[in-house]
């Protein structure tokens, strides 16, 4: 069978996914967007890779208008969905499963899809129309609630239309429903962290040696900080942890918001806050490990419909977890232990920095509690995030959505 495995961000779990569904016999093309600001995965060929499996991002030769305005921003997403749109009918595939796209770009992707005759599977994210509802409404956009109605019925229509949806999580479905996709289309399979890659480093490392870290207690935060994010509260943590000469807060990221964190670090002079950019993945584990405690933010009108990626990296290299996530998130209900009944570390909510700052000095003054956690995320990811098995629901859902059965061949370890 020809796949695409469309991810518009380049994360790390979906190359994953094209490597694995190579392995299987498949012809899978991977596309991204290269120019997109985010983190990336191994988005280079490896040795070892199967000749069915190539990677291609496609890329502007300008600056992508991420933080511009909103009009600029969608005609780049109309153009990045074009783009992507004449490569997917080159390569013909039989089966399409498009993931993280803006609803711009999805449309012109599915219907190239519809167009060439593949199945196309909406492999759901977040509901976006809400999402673009919300920060509009937030930023006073002039037209905010007509552009949020046009958005929801076009999001609704592109799901409704779709061979099959994988949500992310279960909680997505009364929505989905109420909006008339068929209960057969829609499955679930939540997300993942390339663990195989993730792998625990001492906290004493190169990356924490080079930068000054190393034996230091550091609330690390590593990712994108987007419009869902309160940057200020990584500052007001900063602010907070000044009285204990041994704490520093790290901040690995790229964009407006983390151009707003340096802006404050001069403007206070806050001496325990460092700024870093988006580090290579191969370096990821080290970054991650140098961390004391790991941390998240979501904002609260994410609500359950969206998961932060970084978390589940998180929990690879078993350390504690500190999230400003509201509960209902399924982050948070994995961190929070409703999984699985153990606790992977604290959850406050977005709406109490109060809580988040305390939840934060526990931890800073707990050590026997943060060695429990740090098992507990580490066993998580052990047990939960198996590629091969992955793979296997995944190969279901293309099932689903009507194309021919494929038997999955057995698998070497490792997994990669």
């Amino acid at each position: 069978m020809r796949i695409v495995i469309h991810d518009y961000s380049g994360h790390p779990f979906q190359i994953q996914l094209s490597r694995e569904l190579a392995r299987h016999g498949h012809d899978v093309l991977h596309l991204y967007f290269e120019s997109f600001q985010s983190p990336k995965g191994a988005v280079q060929r490896r040795p070892g890779d199967p000749a069915s499996f190539q990677i291609e991002g496609i890329r502007f030769s300008e600056p992508f208008a991420k933080y511009d305005n909103f009009v600029r921003r969608r005609s780049h997403e109309i153009r990045y969905g074009r783009m992507a749109a004449r490569r997917i009918a080159e390569f013909r595939p039989d089966l399409l499963v498009s993931s993280n796209a803006p609803l711009d770009a999805q449309k012109i992707i599915q219907s190239a899809s519809v167009a060439i005759g593949a199945k196309f599977v909406f492999w759901l994210q977040d509901i976006y129309s809400i999402a673009i509802h919300s920060i509009l409404k937030k930023r006073k956009f002039p037209f905010a609630d007509l552009i949020g109605a046009w958005y929801t019925r076009l999001e609704r229509r592109m799901l409704a239309s779709s061979d099959a949806v994988v949500m992310i999580s279960p909680d997505f479905a009364p929505v989905l429903q109420r909006w008339g996709v068929s209960g057969s289309r829609l499955h679930t399979i939540e997300n993942w962290a390339v663990r195989d890659e993730i792998q625990p480093r001492p906290q004493d490392n190169p990356w924490s040696r080079e930068h000054g870290l190393a034996g230091r207690f550091v609330f690390l935060y590593s990712g994108t900080i987007g419009m869902k994010h309160n940057p200020g509260l990584l500052v007001d943590l900063a602010e907070s942890m000044r009285p204990f000469p041994d704490v520093s807060v790290v901040v690995v990221s790229e964009g407006v918001n983390a151009e707003w964190i340096r802006s404050e670090i001069a403007r206070r002079g806050i001496s325990n806050l460092s700024l870093f950019p988006l580090q290579p993945w191969e370096r990821l584990p080290e970054v991650l490990s140098t961390a004391s405690v790991l941390t998240a933010l979501l904002g609260e009108e994410s609500g359950e419909f969206s998961v932060p990626s970084k978390v589940l990296s998180y929990l690879c290299v078993g350390r504690p977890l500190l999230l400003s996530v509201p509960a209902q998130n399924l982050a948070a209900r994995i961190v929070a232990g409703k999984m699985n009944g153990r606790p992977a570390g604290v959850v406050a909510s977005p709406e109490d920095s109060a809580a988040f700052i305390a939840a934060a000095r526990k931890l800073y003054e707990d050590a026997a509690s943060r060695e429990q956690f740090a098992r507990n995320a580490q066993a998580y990811a052990d047990e939960t995030f198996d590629i091969v098995r992955i793979a296997e629901r995944f190969t279901a859902v293309f099932e689903a959505a009507g194309m021919p059965s494929v038997a999955v061949p057995p698998s070497p370890a490792p997994h990669a």
